[in-house]
Formats: structure tokens, sequence, C-alpha cells
């Protein structure tokens, strides 16, 4: 067995966080045919909560670290909880684009537990006064830096999921990459300030949706005729193997994946650890995509209320939409209006009730707006029964409403240099670009509409005052 390193998330301030996660697999790993000593396995002690500290500087030092280790066999395998995972992913894309500054050491296997690979939409609350009381309180800075990172739909974490998305398959070069996340929060951890923590569709920290690095980008972008129908242009990340952990939240002693969940977490890691092979990939891939179909088909929760009925949570799939507003020459559509339709003829009034969960713009780009949304609603849904009494429906059959379109509402209308009303074509259904447990990245593109007077050429030599120029016909 190669050397296995663990790394941590965001504001840990003590290996106390892994828990006896390290110890245990040791000592299961003969039972499944890993030879693992206690002197293979290092400990992740990296500072994220000064506010100095950068993404690039961790990886870095991350790098740095690596090369202490003086690995037999040059290579090692790692096992990340939240940030930890965006880190080693970062650096992974660092060590490929820049080979001269950076180890050659390669990474075999890179599991992570409850990425934070979108980012979180907790990331918002890390920099409010609640999070820097709660960080001063500690003794700590609330890491600034990294937080601007973990956004939802932060232009660092875009850059680094649109690279995953459009680069090769790792598997196929021997490089195998596994996200395992749980499938809904510790309820006893919820924050009653912040509705995040409880937020079903998520661990209590990050999104299912934005743990999975098997996501789409899509492109809606005008066609080469100059049309304002746009175009639609869908792109799929390689297959990556996810798994949930059922019954797993992000944290904490009693549910977090790392504590007593830790029998499943550590079940599912070695499986991950024995892979080989490109076709152990698959088959592992296959596996966990049979066991979490078996999951959401047991998706009913319910909820203990003392001495009250028990509150309901129905765990549809969810999808995570990253919709970023711009032109063709990449200037932002400040305060555009973005909306979904549904049916035929398109309206946003046909969409099926409930679908929309959350919405979250991005503090530094405005125009990156984060839509959470229920893939089952938008897909059509059967009926839910209680569990407690097959007769009883806690949720009648919903209908699906597709085809689902957009359009795009710009504030600049006219002038010399505007845009206009645009919207998806009526053949396209963007209710492709969704996957269950998935995030899409959607850049809507609209035609930048220059008219000719903007520039013109005279003949006439005497002074002539063009402040107020006529428009004229858009230019081709």
């Amino acid at each position: 067995m190669t050397t296995l390193v663990f790394v941590h998330g965001w504001s840990v301030t003590s290996t106390a966080t892994y828990g006896q996660l390290p110890q245990q697999l040791q000592q299961q790993a003969a039972a499944a045919g890993l030879a693992l000593t206690l002197a293979d396995i290092w400990l992740s002690e990296y500072v994220s909560f000064d506010d100095a500290v950068t993404m690039p500087d961790l990886v870095r030092a991350f790098d740095h670290a690596l090369r202490d280790l003086h690995l037999l066999d040059a290579s090692f395998a790692c096992v990340t909880h939240s940030t930890g995972g965006p880190v080693v992913r970062e650096w992974l894309r660092a060590q490929r684009d820049m080979p001269g500054t950076h180890s050659t050491i390669r990474l075999s296997h890179l599991v992570m537990l409850a990425p934070a690979n979108f980012g979180s939409a907790l990331a918002q609350l890390g920099k409010s006064t609640l999070g820097r009381l709660k960080a001063w309180f500690a003794g700590v800075d609330p890491g600034q830096r990294i937080l601007d990172w973990l956004e939802l739909g932060s232009a660092a974490s875009l850059s680094l999921n649109l690279d995953h998305i459009h680069g090769d398959d790792p598997a196929r070069r021997g490089q195998y990459l596994f996200v395992l996340t749980g499938d809904r929060p510790d309820r006893q951890l919820y924050d009653h300030l912040n509705s995040y923590t409880g937020e079903d569709g998520s661990d209590g920290v990050v999104r299912i949706a934005a743990a999975n690095l098997n996501a789409r980008h899509a492109v809606l972008s005008p066609p080469s005729g100059g049309s304002d129908t746009l175009a639609l242009n869908l792109s799929r990340s390689p297959r990556c193997a996810f798994k949930l952990i059922p019954g797993a939240a992000h944290s904490g002693d009693a549910l977090g994946i790392m504590a007593s969940a830790a029998p499943a977490t550590m079940q599912a890691i070695l499986r991950c650890l024995q892979v080989r092979s490109a076709d152990d990939y698959g088959a592992l891939c296959d596996a966990f995509e049979r066991e979490n179909g078996a999951r959401d088909a047991d998706k009913v929760e319910l909820e203990p209320a003392g001495l009250f009925a028990p509150r309901v949570h129905i765990h549809d799939p969810r999808s995570l939409l990253i919709v970023r507003l711009g032109d063709e020459a990449g200037e932002p559509l400040t305060g555009a209006g973005f909306l979904l339709t549904a049916g035929a003829p398109a309206s946003p009034d046909l969409l099926p009730e409930g679908f929309m969960l959350d919405r979250q713009a991005n503090s530094k780009q405005r125009t990156t707006i984060s839509l959470f949304l229920d893939h089952s609603l938008l897909a059509g849904d059967d009926r839910v029964a209680d569990p407690r009494n097959s007769r009883k429906t806690l949720r009648p059959a919903v209908a699906g409403h597709r085809p689902y379109g957009a359009s795009v509402q710009p504030l600049d209308l006219g002038g010399l240099v505007h845009h206009a009303l645009a919207q998806s074509a009526a053949g396209d259904d963007l209710f492709a670009i969704l996957g269950p447990h998935q995030t899409t990245v959607l850049d809507v593109v609209l035609p930048r509409k220059i008219h000719e007077g903007v520039f013109r050429l005279t003949r006439n030599l005497a002074p002539e005052d063009f402040s107020d120029p006529l428009a004229g016909p858009v230019i081709g």
C-alpha cells in the first residue's frame, strides 16, 4: 500500500478533526487486502483560518510539505474532508500546469469526503458579522480568502471545475477520483439563524450536487446568423465515482461522515483504495450508482419532534444550476433578468410549484447566480406514500412541464451599444442540462448590438458636431 495522506477542511485547528478514522482504517485495511501501517499515514495540519492565506498559498505549501515524505515509490493516496478536496484538486492542476515548480510525486487515489467542490451556500455566512464574531471568540480569523473561493459561483472554483469538465479522464492515466458524501444534515446541529444548516439535499454544510464531480457545462449563445434565439451546447465531465453515505452529515460527533458514520465511510474508502485499473474504477462507479438509486427510492425521512408529529422530509434529488450572464464581448449583463420557462408556448407560470429551493448571487460576481432546484419536481414524480401507512399520501403525483427553456431580459434595450431580449430555442429542452445530485454551469451569452453610429467616416472637411450621433443600423 502506498502512503496515505489525510487533508482536513476549512477552519480546522486540531488534528482531532480526523477522529478515529485513520486508526480504524489502518486496522481494517488488512482484511480488505491492503497493507497499511501507521507509519504509512500522515495527517495534514494546514492554516485556512488566517485571512491572508489564499488557495494558491495552500497549494504551494502542500507541495512543499509533500517533498518531506521521502516516498520510496514517489506516489501516495489521499483522503480529504470538505475544503481539503478542492485544495488537493488545485494542487493537481498546478502540478500539471507548472511542472517546473511543483513536485513530480504522483497521486494515485483521491478519496474526497463531503468535498466543497463547487463551494457551499454557507460561505457567505462565514464572511458575515456573525461568522467574524464566531471566529473572534475562537481566537482565529474566519479565513476570508479561502471563503472567497468557497462561495457558490466564485470565479476561482468555476475555473477549476470547468477545467475538470473539459479535461481528459484521469482514470485513463491511472489516477482515480472518488466523492463520498452524506445525504442529510444532522438535525441536532441545526442553526436557527441560518436555514442552510438544515437544508435537505445537503449534509448540513455542502449540497450533494456541489460535492459531486459528475458535472456539466452548458452554453446558450447566439448562432452565427446573429439571431436573438440562443442555441444550446452541452459538455459533460469525465465520469467520477460518486457515493451517498446514507444517514451521514458533514460533521459532528453523532452523524458526521468521519464520526459515527465512519463504519459506512470506512467501507466505502476501502473499496475506493482497492481500485487498481480503469476497469475496476468503472465497475465501482456502476456499483455506487446502483446503491445511490436504492437510496433515492427510499427518500422519506421522519424526523422525531418530541410530543408532536414527526417532521416529514422528502429527499428528492436536487440539481445546482450556476448561471453566468454575459455577452459575446465578455461583458457581464448587470441587472439583467433571467427567467426559466416551461411548456409550449413557454411561460414561467407553467413551472412546477416548489421547484426553486434557493437562489444566491455571488457577492463578487453579481451576474453569477446559483439556483438550487428540485430535480424530481422538474422531471415529474410518482406519488410519495407515507411509510407508516402506504394508503396515506405525503405528496401526490407531480406532472413534469417539459420542455423547459430560459429567457433573458437585459436592462439596456436601446442606445448605440445595447442588448436585446433573447430566449432559448423552442427545440431545446433545458431539462437535458440538469442531472440528479449534479451541478451544471450555464453560460448565457447575448449578442452585443453595436450600431454604425459608434464609428463613421466622412468626406466633409468642414467642422461637424457629432455629439448627438444618429444610431443607424446595427453593424454585422
